[in-house]
């Protein structure tokens, strides 16, 4: 009841087409009735001697065409008869075709458009977590099967529902003994779909599960390609891929075997109905229970009916698939999506910042971020280094709202984190994350990206302040070169300057560096730190890095440990006294002294 409920709603807007849709198939499903009826009153009483059977219209009209005696010598106008009723049958099929392949098309839009614009507003964890092929399998695969459903199907119902009203009352007002026999068989193949119904649609939940997993195999594999031809790889993703199409194989010719099988007996079920309606209308033809004419309608009519029942196996097979890819993307639209919190503000944000005893955690009773708290002035720069897993970049996702803390307090300027509009906060915070991401656009789009009606002069000059504004000016194409899929043309030195260019643009009172200086020599890390500290003045800049020689002219040094602050200063500071800011700092003084030696002798 809820997919049908959800269903009706995605159809808002296209409900006149489908009504109209369906009126037509009532329509030609109507003069398709028609037709055999003008065939038996042609051979029992125009070309035979049976009176002529008919509501009072249809006497008028045959009265005003001469009568019976002009009939029998221009049979051209039972045949034309035929074709009027055949055309008028075609012009309503058109209009139902046209009607229901609008409508489903439009309806497969809104739902893909719905769909994104759902996935733009999840929440950073969710992506994070997510599968990337079983997301794209659910806006693309899923929303097709839907839009074949509604345009092949759905109206397809209101044919089945129009034939079996029509000729079953056509039927019984002729002979109530055929249309017994004519509708023996009906119950045991409506049975048998229904129980082919519930099987394939188990089945299909399978196959649709099993094609994800696969594009996700597909789409990892294409995403980390360079990986993969790096460390000769290819025989074990090719296996890999080989296991999961097998699978999905095995599973699509299951159920195209299932289908087989229903094909089969119904066809063979309905042989058998036809083949009784035969032998019983041949046996009450002669001996004058029913008329000739009477016998080729019910055999035309055994026709109309039995495809409507057997076709219902075909419908509730397609319906199951539609139910469970609707369930599927009805999983997604129903993810909570990031919200705004009560009384959310846009203050005027300078870049003070205050973090007291700031908890947070991912899994439960495992907490990240244990008891942090740090300030950090209007244009100071804070630098945090620690051990791989410490907390440095979940601290500054905090930061951004990309995750929420569970306790303690963050204020900017002092406004409590979680009552900043999210986007208003985002858009004055500027994060450059570890692993830059460049969409397949030139260089300029990629940098310009992030503001509105960008200015050439601005991308110049953020591309200058992070020190590639000459390695693009290098290019044959400059600033109009393509960067491909992920940035892949790109070192990633290279990609690491252009994705902090994009950040520039914005001019953010609060600059992120998640150990986004790591692919740069160190010379080019501190020309951008130049560069940056000759812009403005009056930025907060946090700095996450490994680097002593990027650490050390920050105003203040976070050290963390296992979630904790274990150390806070200046490098002059942190030099004097124990702890791992001299272990790693003494480590790199001498593998820097020890490189200055092999220098000199070289």
């Amino acid at each position: 009841m809820k997919t049908l409920k959800s269903l009706w709603k995605f159809m808002k807007g296209n409900r006149t087409l489908y009504i109209g849709a369906i009126l037509s198939i009532g329509f030609a499903t109507f003069f398709k009735t028609l037709a055999p009826l003008i065939i038996r009153v042609t051979i029992d009483s125009i070309i035979g001697n049976k009176p002529i059977e008919l509501p009072n219209v249809g006497m008028k009209f045959i009265n005003q065409l001469g009568g019976k005696s002009v009939l029998a010598q221009n049979l051209w106008i039972c045949a034309l008869l035929l074709i009027i009723v055949t055309s008028f049958r075609g012009i309503f099929l058109f209009f139902k075709g046209k009607w229901s392949a609008v409508a489903s098309e439009n309806i497969a839009r809104n739902m893909r458009e719905r769909l994104y614009n759902h996935i733009q507003h999840l929440p950073y964890d969710y992506h994070v977590k997510c599968e990337t092929g079983d997301l794209i399998q659910r806006c693309t695969s899923d929303v097709d099967t839907i839009r074949r459903f509604l345009a092949l199907q759905f109206v397809e119902i209101g044919r089945a529902v129009f034939i079996l009203c029509f000729t079953i009352a056509i039927m019984f007002s002729m002979s109530v003994k055929m249309s017994i026999v004519a509708m023996a068989a009906v119950p045991i193949i409506f049975i048998f779909s229904f129980v082919f119904f519930t099987s394939i649609k188990k089945l299909f939940k399978e196959t649709d599960e099993s094609e994800a997993k696969m594009t996700t195999v597909l789409q990892e594999n294409l995403s980390g390609v360079r990986v993969v031809r790096a460390f000769g790889r290819q025989r074990y993703e090719i296996d890999k891929f080989e296991k999961k199409n097998s699978k999905f194989r095995k599973l699509s010719y299951k159920m195209y075997s299932l289908r087989g099988m229903y094909w089969a007996v119904s066809d063979f079920l309905c042989m058998l109905q036809t083949g009784a309606v035969l032998i019983a209308g041949v046996y009450f033809t002669i001996n004058g229970s029913i008329t000739l004419g009477t016998l080729v309608v019910f055999m035309t009519y055994e026709g109309m009916l039995l495809w409507p029942v057997r076709q219902l196996g075909r419908i509730l097979s397609d319906m199951g698939k539609m139910v469970v890819a609707l369930n599927r993307i009805h999983h997604v639209m129903n993810l909570e999506t990031e919200k705004p919190s009560e009384n959310e503000v846009k203050p005027e944000i300078e870049g003070n910042i205050k973090f007291e005893n700031v908890y947070f955690e991912y899994d439960k009773d495992n907490p990240v971020i244990d008891g942090v708290s740090f300030d950090a002035k209007k244009g100071e720069t804070v630098a945090i280094m620690g051990h791989t897993g410490s907390g440095k970049s979940s601290l500054v996702h905090l930061l951004c709202r990309l995750y929420d803390y569970q306790k303690g307090s963050i204020k900017i300027d002092g406004v409590e984190l979680k009552n900043i509009d999210k986007k208003w906060l985002r858009k004055n915070v500027g994060i450059v994350l570890q692993e830059p991401f460049l969409f397949s656009k030139t260089i300029k789009d990629n940098i310009g990206i992030a503001k509105k009606d960008v200015l050439d002069g601005e991308i110049y000059d953020a591309a200058s302040i992070a020190a590639v504004h000459d390695v693009i000016l290098s290019f044959d194409k400059g600033y109009d070169t393509l960067v491909g899929e992920k940035g892949v043309t790109l070192s990633g030195g290279q990609r690491q300057r252009v994705a902090i260019a994009r950040t520039l643009i914005n001019n953010s009172p609060i600059l992120i560096f998640d150990d986004s200086l790591s692919a740069v020599d160190t010379e080019t890390d501190k020309a951008i730190r130049k560069a940056l500290s000759k812009r403005s003045k009056d930025v907060t800049t946090f700095i996450i890095s490994h680097r002593i020689s990027t650490l050390k002219e920050a105003d203040k040094i976070i050290v963390l440990d296992k979630g904790k602050v274990v150390q806070n200063g200046t490098h002059s500071e942190l030099v004097k006294e124990e702890g791992l800011y001299k272990r790693i700092w003494e480590i790199q003084s001498v593998i820097d002294d020890d490189y200055k030696e092999d220098n000199k002798v070289s």
